[in-house]
């Protein structure tokens, strides 16, 4: 008994064309590889071809019916029906059809050397001629001369009629099912603001906690002269007196005012058109966070009953001698 080899599936090309053909039944059309891989023709003869040959009998293809059909021009089109007659595969004769007018005759060929050989074939040796007939002349004597009978004619061969070729049967292609109406998606939370939407208020300017007279013309002073080191921070009087808490503040969170100056006047942007805005929103985004405050330390006392040194505010004794005189006993000296 035979054993079935089975043999492992071959490897698909890394490269080159891959194909995933599957079975027709419907809407189709055979094309021979000799009009689909001609090296002559250019694709634009080829796919001309290639449509001319799909399509059934009696289907008009003139030159502006193509064009209408596809986005090519008319010369275009043109160009490649004039390939397809100088290889074969196209042949167009004019003829007069009924009350004078003339009608174009298009054949299309699938195979233009077989159509050759056939045509020459029945050219050659198809057809023959018939010979003429003789006539006979009377004799000059009175008495008629015997007539001779005629030589007989040959019949012509007739010319075996090529088997008619039933056209294409022409199978409807079923119209495809529409797709169902989905019901519209509710479209996604808009993320940008409209350009109408009323804008945020800006954040407030800082201030500081405790407020001074010294602090606030130190602030003044300050942002009067940056025009001194930046001359494009010129400030009006109303600017520096709106711009004052601001600077107050960073002055009391322990900055120097050489460091506010330089911190406010970094880098602007050229051309500054409006420096007080600027110096405002760096004033409050830029603002520093107020110093860590110090834990206080506790003074050295010495105790008033045995002179012993102990950590308080405020002086008195410590706290062996404060239990000692809360249990009434004599509070310990120590010896000199």
């Amino acid at each position: 008994m035979d054993t079935q080899q089975i043999s492992a599936p071959s490897r698909a090309s890394s490269s080159g064309v891959v194909h995933v053909n599957i079975r027709l039944t419907d809407g189709y059309s055979i094309i021979s590889n000799r009009l689909s891989q001609h090296r002559d023709l250019s694709l634009l003869a080829i796919g001309l071809g290639t449509h001319i040959q799909s399509l059934p009998a009696g289907r008009r293809i003139g030159i502006k019916v193509l064009a209408a059909t596809f986005p090519e021009s008319e010369a275009a089109i043109a160009a490649g029906l004039r390939e397809l007659e100088q290889y074969g595969f196209l042949r167009r004769t004019r003829e007069r059809v009924g009350g004078g007018r003339v009608a174009t005759r298009t054949e299309s060929y699938n195979h233009p050397e077989a159509a050759a050989r056939r045509a020459v074939a029945l050219g050659s040796g198809g057809r023959a001629a018939p010979a003429p007939l003789r006539t006979l002349k009377a004799a000059p004597a009175p008495e008629p001369a015997p007539v001779p009978e005629s030589e007989p004619v040959p019949e012509p061969v007739r010319e075996p009629e090529a088997a008619p070729v039933p056209a294409p049967e022409i199978v409807p292609v079923p119209e495809p099912e529409p797709l169902p109406v989905q019901a519209e998606s509710v479209p996604p939370p808009r993320l940008v603001p409209p350009p109408t939407a009323p804008k945020p208020p800006p954040p407030a300017l800082p201030g500081p906690c405790r407020p001074s007279e010294a602090l606030y013309a130190a602030a003044a002073d300050l942002l009067a002269g940056l025009r001194r080191t930046a001359p494009v921070f010129v400030l009006s009087e109303d600017d520096v007196r709106r711009l004052v808490p601001g600077a107050a503040a960073w002055l009391e969170r322990g900055m120097r005012p050489d460091a506010v100056r330089e911190v406010l006047t970094d880098d602007p942007p050229v051309p500054l058109r409006h420096p007080a805005k600027l110096l405002r929103h760096r004033l409050t985004a830029l603002l520093p966070p107020p110093l860590p405050v110090a834990a206080p330390v506790v003074p050295l006392q010495t105790c008033e009953d045995c002179d012993r040194a102990f950590r308080s505010s405020v002086p008195g004794v410590c706290r062996g001698c404060g239990d000692a005189r809360a249990d009434g006993a004599e509070p310990l000296r120590l010896s000199a």
